[in-house]
């Protein structure tokens, strides 16, 4: 090789190892940044964190995610990614909620990551149909959908138990009547809007359809 291109070769092998040694430093660095701590996670949703204004989210959400209070959804066992992307909508437009979005607005992502994988971790507590005269109707409703409403079936994204499907499509068998009530009574009409699927079949369901799903969702193990 002409000895003249060789300082130029030699500058170019050297910029091009520094630059993939950036990378590599970067990459570590997303890798670490990414990994979660349900220790610290635990810790945040028991205890909250007073120096920065944080309460705990157990006050509302129950001991491990168990609630006992029917308008406040149980969270354990959901499925981590799902339980992040709600807490980054609670910071926007998509899902605003007094209480929530103030709260969450206090947590660093790392936070949500972290208590996210805590609960879902979680084991959940049964729950229970409570309405025998409307269990059959939701039960159809679940498993076969509304044919002449366009309403599809529950369980295709929900799956049959209500475990639903992880990152996707929220578990929600065991859920608290009230809640499931209460949310797709918000999709219907628009103030929640963080799932344009859940918009569209919510806008097609009467009050007695959702009533009857949710009392059915319930009892699902």
């Amino acid at each position: 090789m002409n000895r003249v291109f060789l300082p130029i070769v030699k500058s170019l092998f050297v910029a091009a190892l520094a630059v993939s040694t950036v990378a590599s430093a970067g990459a570590a660095e997303q890798k670490a940044a990414a990994k979660v701590d349900p220790a610290k996670g635990e810790a945040l949703y028991t205890n909250g964190d007073s120096a920065r204004n944080i309460i705990a989210c157990a006050s509302c959400h129950g001991a491990a995610g168990n609630s006992t209070i029917a308008l406040n959804p149980k969270l354990a066992a959901q499925h981590e990614g799902y339980l992040h992307k709600q807490l980054v909508d609670f910071t926007g437009a998509t899902r605003n909620n007094a209480v929530m979005t103030g709260f969450a607005k206090a947590l660093s992502d790392d936070d949500m990551k972290n208590i996210s994988a805590y609960l879902s971790a979680q084991k959940p507590s049964p729950g229970a149909a409570k309405n025998k005269n409307t269990v059959d109707a939701g039960k159809k409703i679940y498993r076969a959908g509304i044919t002449g409403a366009n309403i599809p079936a529950c369980a295709g994204c929900h799956s049959p138990s209500g475990a639903g499907i992880p990152a996707q499509f929220p578990r929600i068998g065991g859920q608290h009547q009230d809640y499931t009530v209460a949310q797709l009574i918000s999709y219907r009409a628009g103030t929640r809007s963080n799932s344009a699927q859940m918009t569209a079949i919510a806008k097609r369901m009467t009050d007695d359809e959702i009533k009857a799903v949710a009392d059915y969702v319930a009892g699902l193990k």
